[in-house]
């Protein structure tokens, strides 16, 4: 069953996805400089503006993942409970659109309509980078999510993160929205009409 108020945070191992979630929430999950530091999905819950968004921080995927390569195949089970994606791509790496790209052919290939769910997508680790940098690979990723924008953040330094969790709040709230009214567009359930007698 998807969960709305939830979002899976996906992306390459070393993307920065751990790292995120411990700036935002109080979760701290293990963080090195390694592939696969997290082996199993960790939880945290983040506040902005008066609401609560819960983030699972899924362990990272790689080429392959649906067939089981790496970790992935055990996993990404778990997204198809979460209603919104956060993308996290690694800006230090050359080739962030290939990056990106990886990803989404896995959750096109995993089906479970993972790759239909609401995605904001995040340039990550932009502290270590000069703004030249920065903005080129935001165009290469942009580009290739076909998004207007994508996100400019470092989890490490707290840089727009707040912005982050604002983003995937509006997306939840519309996505609530759109659920209640689906609901209240079926009409009156058939265990609540009148009885005529």
């Amino acid at each position: 069953m998807t969960r709305s108020g939830f979002v899976a945070l996906i992306g390459e191992p070393n993307a920065g996805k751990s790292t995120f979630l411990s700036a935002v929430t109080r979760a701290r999950p293990k963080i090195a400089d390694y592939p696969f530091t997290t082996l199993h999905p960790n939880l945290g819950v983040g506040y902005v503006d008066g609401d609560e968004i819960i983030l699972a921080d899924v362990p990272g995927l790689i080429e392959g993942a649906h067939t089981g390569a790496g970790l992935g195949d055990r996993f990404l089970g778990h997204i198809e409970r979460c209603g919104v994606l956060l993308h996290i791509v690694d800006g230090t790496q050359e080739g962030v659109g290939e990056a990106y790209r990886t990803i989404r052919d896995e959750l096109v290939a995993y089906g479970g309509g993972l790759d239909a769910k609401p995605e904001i997508v995040a340039l990550n680790k932009c502290d270590a980078l000069d703004d030249e940098t920065v903005a080129a690979r935001k165009v290469e990723l942009v580009a290739a999510a076909g998004v207007e924008d994508v996100l400019t953040i470092s989890g490490a330094a707290g840089t727009d993160v707040q912005d982050a969790l604002r983003r995937l709040n509006a997306v939840i709230a519309e996505e609530r929205a759109e659920a209640a009214a689906s609901v209240e567009g079926m009409g009156r359930p058939w265990n609540m009409r009148p009885s005529g007698r």
